[in-house]
């Protein structure tokens, strides 16, 4: 079977690669205890704040309640100022030809 991936270099197919993976310290915020139930509808439950390292994600931090674990993720220190936890991520692709500038 002749697919043409084959000529293609090693290089190549790890940027290809790189740009699906999960970025490394992405947040990840968990129900402590109900899992299943939607985090907006169970605010008072402490939350528990987990970080991807590229293999698995590593547990954080735990925090109180929904407001509090929304402001770790989000980077929002207590004065309400937002801090630059990653950097933004560029547009996927370009605008199509049927968008103006």
């Amino acid at each position: 079977m002749d697919n043409g991936d084959e000529d293609e270099p090693l290089e190549v197919w790890a940027q290809r690669r790189a740009k699906r993976l999960r970025p490394v310290g992405q947040l990840k915020v968990v129900t402590i205890g109900h899992e299943d139930a939607p985090a907006h509808l169970q605010q008072h439950l402490p939350r528990l704040v987990s970080r991807w390292d590229g293999v698995q994600w590593i547990p954080q931090t735990i925090a109180e309640n929904y407001a509090a674990a929304q402001r770790i993720l989000h980077g929002i220190v207590v004065d309400g100022v937002m801090r630059d936890m990653m950097p933004a991520a560029a547009p996927r692709k370009a605008p199509g030809r049927h968008r103006r500038p």
